[in-house]
């Protein structure tokens, strides 16, 4: 049953002056290293395999300082509508879109790291009230993971993706929305699946762009591109995964850095946003600057470079390799991102999968990468899951 509107309260983002000030005088006085040793010119992916180089950063970091305006952030967030609740004693924020149509469907969209609500400031409105008559409408829920943004840093440990998840579902109820959709990607995506296997009685099928499937699964019978999916991921995980084993394992002390300067925490993030990001060269080919730091002065304002760090504490390789999907399935597998699961792998966890795509072009932050495309994807996505459910 929902819970009384008195739990949910509205909330504007505003921050101070001097927290702006002192941001761009921390900027002002950054201390950077020298440029890396590997010089090779743009678009060469190479220049960034020691990471951010520093001509890149400069040139951010620059811009920031004098170019950047958080306050259309802010008015952006404000327009949309921006909420907060209590829940297992955690304030959480949350973006609540209602649909001028009838017949809309509830559906929460989780985000994941180095991502933010950011990620789908941009399709909400087209989600919610499409120009196409005929395209599926939506009640566009977009929380904020513990630990991220305007939402409580957990002061104990336990947050994880399935208390996360119990936590969306006790959300959406007190919204008035007993039975929903659920969208997300990177630990969205994770949170996404829990909801899907652990909560079938409130949600009515997920659309993801991350699907992990129960380990111990051979290749056998795989197509060529399959395998290469996999020796992929496989890579990604021996050889690029630094970031998350220090996150997974030390996320205080990387915090320190990520909470007390600016200049670390965007190059911790921007190298994130390049690496994964379907281009040749600067992420910033798909993606706005503007784009980018309001990601990343959303972490600084709020100070939660550690907390949201601690997901990966809470959560990483926790997902039961039990756990099955038997709700409608969509998944779409963008070829830059860094995880691709084979279909049939995909199925011994998804148990209906209505629709499967492997789109042309994407990376890990599609909602940014190929908005237009992701809107369209979603809709046909979860259009298959509600027709599942006739």
């Amino acid at each position: 049953m929902p819970r009384p509107a008195s739990d949910v309260q509205a909330f504007e983002a505003h921050a101070t002056d001097a927290d702006l000030d002192d941001l761009r005088a921390r900027l002002a006085a950054a201390r950077l290293p020298e440029a890396e040793t590997v010089h090779r010119a743009a678009p060469d992916p190479r220049r960034w395999e020691q990471g951010v180089p520093l001509a890149d950063l400069g040139d951010v970091v620059d811009y920031w300082r004098t170019g950047y305006n958080w306050r259309s952030f802010e008015e952006r967030l404000n327009r949309v509508g921006q909420f907060r609740t209590t829940i297992d004693d955690l304030g959480i924020h949350f973006l609540h879109r209602r649909s001028a149509r009838a017949d809309a469907t509830p559906l929460i969209v989780t985000h994941g790291w180095p991502g933010s609500i950011v990620e789908f400031i941009d399709v909400v409105d087209e989600l919610a009230d499409p120009q196409d008559a005929d395209a599926p409408a939506f009640h566009v829920v977009v929380p904020s993971l513990p630990g991220f943004g305007y939402s409580d840093k957990p002061a104990t440990t336990g947050w994880g993706t399935e208390k996360i998840a119990a936590a969306w579902v006790e959300l959406m109820g007190r919204l008035g929305y007993s039975k929903f959709a659920a969208h997300g990607g990177d630990w969205g995506g994770v949170i996404t699946t829990v909801l899907g296997g652990r909560f079938p009685a409130h949600v009515l099928g997920i659309h993801t762009t991350l699907a992990q499937a129960p380990p111990g699964l051979t290749t056998d019978g795989l197509t060529a591109t399959e395998r290469e999916w996999t020796e992929e991921t496989r890579d990604f995980w021996r050889h690029r995964a630094a970031y998350a084993k220090q996150q997974a394992t030390r996320p205080q002390t990387i915090g320190y850095s990520l909470v007390d300067s600016p200049v670390g925490l965007l190059a911790w993030i921007l190298d994130k946003f390049a690496e994964w990001s379907d281009t040749e060269d600067s992420p910033f080919e798909t993606i706005s600057r503007d784009r980018v730091l309001d990601d990343v002065t959303l972490y600084w304002l709020t100070r939660t470079g550690a907390s949201a760090a601690r997901i990966y504490y809470e959560s990483h390789n926790s997902l039961d390799p039990e756990l099955r999907v038997d709700v409608p399935s969509a998944i779409s597998m963008y070829p830059r991102d860094i995880e691709k699961c084979p279909r049939p792998w995909a199925q011994q966890r998804y148990r209906q999968i209505v629709r499967w795509r492997s789109p042309e072009s994407g990376g890990h932050f599609p909602s940014l990468e190929v908005p237009e495309y992701f809107v369209e994807d979603l809709r046909e996505g979860l259009a298959a899951v509600l027709a599942a459910n006739r």
